[in-house]
């Protein structure tokens, strides 16, 4: 019998790899889908996601990489748009940014609307190969304010598949979206994922910078579990 079929969404960071590992677990036949969207770290970010599907030996009848030129084409984020610098944080700034994340403040990195198009596509190609599950990393405990990675709005795009696919057996699935960074850099520890190919940074391809927003939360972690991280930093850890 033929297992199950599962779309994994991989960024080539930690909580796309983490995801994956936890994906693997299960009982199915497992594709990868990457996004390359104008992102100032897309070439990384590129190399990291076909390290991560040549570790699992994930073969490229199983994987598509998509580009959407689009998001740069708008602007809106840091992300994608050169007039936009990345914020960084020094010394007090960090702890300031972070509360104002826990309350709800969106920073400038958030790329309008990007998970909903995203999984949307996964869905249409879950569709094609019957598949049941499409699993993306979102976080909502400890990320940096996101709207797209609240349990809610995976909650309403799961009634939305419902009603607006084939079969409406399509679920996405968030398997660390409960969980702090630091859980997750466990969670990828205890199955053996290969944190040293994923990629935090938003500014620097080449030397991860170590003071924006996800270089942050990523340092962050792995300083509360007492661990040493496998990627150099170009500025040391602010305080």
């Amino acid at each position: 019998m033929a297992l199950p079929k599962a779309i994994v969404l991989v960024s080539g960071g930690m909580d796309s790899l983490t995801t994956l590992a936890l994906a693997r677990q299960e009982k199915q036949d497992v594709y990868l889908l990457h996004f390359n969207y104008q992102q100032k770290t897309e070439k990384r970010e590129r190399t990291c996601f076909a390290n991560i599907a040549k570790h699992y030996k994930i073969t490229s009848d199983h994987t598509r990489v998509v580009s959407l030129d689009f998001f740069h084409e708008i602007g809106g984020s840091s992300l994608t748009d050169k007039q936009v610098p990345v914020k960084v944080y020094q010394g007090k700034q960090v702890d300031a940014h972070f509360a104002k994340a826990q309350n709800g403040a969106i920073p400038n990195s958030y790329v309008p609307f990007r998970n909903s198009i995203f999984i949307a596509l996964a869905v249409a190609w879950a569709e094609v190969i019957k598949a049941t599950k499409v699993y993306i990393g979102a976080v909502d405990e400890d990320s940096s304010g996101y709207p797209d990675c609240r349990k809610a709005y995976y909650q309403a795009y799961n009634k939305l598949l419902k009603v607006g696919t084939k079969d409406g057996q399509i679920q996405i699935v968030t398997p660390v979206i409960t969980l702090s960074k630091a859980q997750i850099i466990q969670q990828a520890l205890a199955l053996n994922a290969p944190l040293h190919f994923t990629w935090p940074c938003y500014q620097d391809g080449e030397v991860a910078c170590g003071i924006c927003d996800s270089c942050l939360l990523r340092r962050r972690a792995y300083r509360q579990l007492g661990l040493e991280d496998p990627l150099n930093y170009r500025h040391p850890f602010p305080g």
